[in-house]
């Protein structure tokens, strides 16, 4: 039995192609529960734009680590390694096999493998400094800075993404390692006897299935979503840096029309589609599933492995 040779199971792949319906179907199969392995739907509040599973979805299957943050709340890949592995104990203490579902394929591999994080915690008044000196000199000048200090991660990140600048340079200038340097020792040992499923499907049909999903995140709402978060004074946090936040507050900030910010989230979201596929493809040895065949199928096919 599938249940018995494995200690956790993960269920990746692109946005829209699939992973909840098949993750519920598994579950029912072999006894399973769900632990969340989407990087924004921990958050609380963000739900249609995260796409998160509603409790009238989950069919009874109990789900883990969703809405366990504050929008306005920072959370890392290290946080998220140390709930997990401890909800996999959990889960196996109860007979039942842990199956981790979701996109972000770093937070997933930081579980299954050996990954150890040398990051240490940054004082409030520190980070606090760096933003203050981000609103004095700018987005430009704040990238210069990180260059100079550790330009291999740098060159991994765009200039105008200010958080992911600023943490940067808060491990490379107030830590013992630099990130690209504790990046280049992260494990490759599984800690677990895993399985990673992973769904793909035609390109040109994924893509037509993620404009459908925007536009039916529209209707059901997810304007109103963001503006809550927006009239809250919510800002400059890593919850609303998600794409279908970061388009929806440019319109409400006057930046662009709705509609050029629906096209925007569109086309952001196709683009990450396309970098999780490539992530998965490079970083993981993973059973490829076509999801056209079908829910049923699919399953059957696992459960015959």
């Amino acid at each position: 039995m599938l249940q018995q040779e494995l200690d956790v199971i993960a269920i990746v792949g692109p946005t829209a192609v699939g992973k909840t319906a098949l993750s519920i179907e598994l579950a029912k199969a072999i006894n399973g529960e769900i632990i969340n392995g989407d990087s924004m739907q921990v958050y609380k509040e963000l739900n249609i734009g995260t796409a998160k599973i509603t409790p009238e979805e989950m069919e009874g299957i109990p789900h883990h680590l969703l809405d366990i943050k504050e929008p306005s709340e920072s959370f890392s890949v290290a946080e998220y390694q140390k709930l997990v592995r401890d909800k996999i104990d959990e889960i196996q203490a109860k007979g039942k096999i842990p199956i981790i579902v979701g996109g972000t394929g770093l937070y997933i591999q930081a579980v299954l493998f050996d990954f150890r994080f040398t990051e240490e915690k940054i004082e409030h008044t520190i980070r606090d400094a760096y933003y203050k000196e981000l609103e004095k000199v700018g987005p430009e000048a704040m990238y210069a800075k990180l260059k100079a200090v550790d330009p291999k991660t740098a060159a991994t990140i765009h200039p105008n993404n200010t958080r992911r600048v600023i943490r940067a340079l808060e491990m490379a200038e107030h830590s013992k390692i630099q990130k690209s340097d504790e990046e280049q020792h992260l494990g490759d040992r599984p800690l677990y006897k895993h399985r990673i499923i992973g769904l793909n499907m035609n390109r040109d049909l994924l893509y037509s299935r993620i404009n459908q999903r925007v536009d039916l995140m529209m209707e059901k709402g997810l304007l109103e979503e963001v503006k809550d978060l927006y009239n809250r004074g919510i800002r400059d946090v890593q919850s609303i840096k998600a794409i279908g936040y970061k388009e929806l507050y440019a319109y409400l900030e006057g930046n662009v029309s709705l509609d050029e910010a629906i096209a925007q989230l569109k086309q952001n979201s196709r683009r990450y589609a396309k970098r999780q596929l490539t992530y998965f493809r490079n970083k993981m040895d993973i059973d490829w599933y076509d999801a056209e065949l079908g829910t049923i199928k699919i399953i059957d096919n696992i459960l015959q492995k």
